[in-house]
């Protein structure tokens, strides 16, 4: 990430007075997702412009990677959803705030979201929320305690998708609402980047002969994400022919034990036991994403950002996905756009032979069409989810929030 910092860092001379002042994020847990990754990235674009970079969680695994990009990790009980225990964390995230002279308090979760409220109206200092999903629950009680994200004095919705939704659940709050796209680092996520040996290393660890094509979905294992209807897909391509192509489901099944014994059950009764495997969780997700033949992301719920389909363009890797939330704002795909600007296929939702049409589309490019995919692929993503436009966007909310 040192040469996505440096070009922050460049590009952030009207937030240098941000140096030196104190912004706290809070988050459940840093596991895997697009809010967590965007909480280290934000952390980490803090440190390299002066400001201390404070991130309040329970933990996890990547809070490493939290600390040597220069954030600072302050344990905090932010998973719970006690009202009781809630509303002690008011008091000792306010008394902390106070101590730690903080400038910003920004949320990126409902439950630390609320305590975050309590504590920062208490004391005057500026709220920012990030509208990472689509939440669920149409009733009352539900639609306001999902409504604390649309509270923030400034509130970020990582995609436009997320920001008509916002519009549309919780119009008095309209006004707030900045779009900042999640950023990709095109330093990491670079085919150039990846070496041959890292490639190789994930193929033999997924059991891949070498010579299969790959077809990735990387997401954790819920039924939303649409594993199902890519085995179902998987089978349908294996009924018409198709040869020397894998199925990876790369994701973390996230203590989800029923959903996983389903997956196999599911695997087994259409014969694909060769082709079809879940891999767990992906730790090198460039080199995955330059493994595969295809990415695809056929989810049945819509995705308020869809990160996978960006980080796969970024590598150049074709990719299908389901025509919904904000995925499709990723991927050019006719109607939306000409065939000429094509970046990868967008089907129904739920449609297991639009999906399997797709993949096979993909599969099927020549080395001429799949090459000048992947360089208006890798343009797309410079232009649009760059991790340094993210990072200054948000830095620039931050600075106009304390009135510099």
């Amino acid at each position: 990430m040192a040469d996505s910092v440096a070009k922050v860092l460049a590009q952030a001379g009207d937030v240098q007075p941000l140096a030196g002042r104190t912004i706290l994020q809070i988050i459940p847990e840093l596991e895997a997702g697009g809010a967590e990754r965007t909480t280290v990235d934000i952390a980490a674009g803090l440190a390299a412009i002066g400001a201390r970079a404070l991130v309040l969680t329970a933990g996890g695994r990547m809070v490493a990677e939290l600390q040597a990009k220069g954030g600072v990790w302050i344990p905090f009980p932010a998973t719970t959803k006690n009202p009781f225990k809630m509303a002690l964390n008011v008091r000792s995230l306010a008394r902390f705030c106070v101590a730690e002279q903080v400038a910003i308090v920004h949320a990126r979760s409902r439950a630390p979201a609320w305590v975050a409220l309590g504590a920062s109206r208490s004391l005057g200092i500026p709220f920012v929320t990030t509208y990472h999903g689509s939440y669920s629950g149409r009733s009352a009680p539900k639609v306001f305690y999902n409504s604390v994200m649309a509270r923030g004095d400034a509130v970020i919705a990582n995609s436009y998708y997320t920001a008509n939704l916002i519009r549309s659940v919780h119009p008095r709050f309209s006004s707030r609402i900045t779009v900042i796209p999640r950023g990709t680092d095109l330093a990491a996520f670079s085919p150039a980047a990846v070496s041959p040996e890292r490639v190789e290393a994930l193929r033999q660890a997924w059991n891949v002969a070498s010579h299969a094509r790959i077809v990735l979905l990387a997401a954790r294992l819920t039924g939303w994400k649409g594993q199902k209807i890519l085995i179902e897909a998987a089978a349908k391509l294996k009924r018409t022919g198709l040869v020397d192509t894998t199925f990876i489901l790369a994701g973390d099944p996230q203590g989800r034990t029923s959903y996983v014994h389903d997956l196999d059950a599911l695997i087994a009764s259409r014969g694909l036991t060769d082709i079809v495997r879940h891999v767990g969780h992906c730790t090198d997700m460039p080199a995955a994403f330059l493994a595969a033949a295809v990415v695809t992301v056929p989810s049945t719920e819509p995705e308020a950002f869809g990160r996978s389909a960006v980080e796969a363009q970024a590598m150049g890797t074709p990719v299908v996905v389901s025509n919904h939330g904000a995925v499709p704002e990723t991927v050019l795909a006719p109607p939306v756009s000409s065939d000429h600007e094509r970046t990868g296929w967008s089907v129904p939702p739920g449609d297991v032979d639009a999906l399997a049409h797709g993949i096979a589309a993909a599969l099927a490019l020549s080395p001429t069409e799949r090459e000048a995919m992947r360089q208006r692929a890798r343009i797309h993503v410079e232009r649009h989810f760059s991790l340094e436009r993210m990072i200054s966007s948000t830095l620039d909310v931050y600075a106009g929030l304390i009135g510099i």
